[in-house]
């Protein structure tokens, strides 16, 4: 069993007005950069085995620190990046709205079976996530690891990990809050591939 701590980015410029950013590159706010911070207070006292993120720039950035804290070198996989929103890049829900009504429409009824226009396929998303995971628990056997990589995506990983529908990530999860907690234990490939869910979106205030 390898403890996954999947945690979401901290806070983007593109977050006050709920802009989707998918894969643009975009830039921690100051308040994201103190988001960051405060995750690698708890990462340094974590027990963490390695640290892992995304390659977009608001995720690595996020994770330096922590990494730094907990002693070990970041490293990267691209397979850990954030869907790939087409039109819907840049946009706000009620610009979509606006722009592609029946297309929001049908995204917002079933956002895996209808992406939003020229996105990613969210099965194909959540394949190359969860084949990310599983190379990063095989290469820590037993370790407790940070992984930093964006909302979408580990909701989606999560309704794969735990056997429920990849439609429903929208209204089984929420919202996931910049820099929470949500850890998983993640059995080895040959036993089931049922996940447990040991946290979801626990503050780093309130956890140990």
């Amino acid at each position: 069993m390898t403890d996954l701590v999947l945690v979401r980015h901290g806070e983007t410029v593109w977050h006050a007005e709920n802009r989707y950013a998918g894969v643009s590159d975009i830039e921690l706010t100051p308040r994201g950069h103190a988001q960051a911070a405060q995750l690698a207070e708890w990462a340094g006292q974590a027990g963490l085995a390695a640290v892992w993120a995304s390659t977009l720039s608001r995720a690595r950035i996020t994770a330096a620190a922590g990494a730094d804290k907990a002693g070990v070198e970041l490293r990267t996989d691209p397979r850990l990046r954030e869907l790939d929103f087409g039109q819907g890049e840049g946009l706000t829900s009620a610009e979509m709205a606006a722009r592609f009504p029946e297309a929001r429409a049908a995204f917002e009824s079933d956002p895996a079976g209808h992406p939003l226009p020229g996105g990613e396929d969210p099965h194909l998303a959540a394949d190359r996530f969860v084949a990310a995971l599983d190379d990063i628990a095989a290469a820590h056997p037993g370790g407790r690891v940070l992984v930093v990589a964006h909302t979408t995506a580990i909701r989606l990983a999560l309704c794969r990990l735990i056997g429920v529908p990849l439609g429903e990530y929208r209204r089984l999860f929420p919202r996931l809050d910049n820099c929470a907690l949500t850890e998983l234990r993640l059995p080895e490939l040959g036993d089931g591939r049922r996940a447990a869910m040991l946290q979801y979106n626990s503050s780093i205030g309130a956890v140990r």
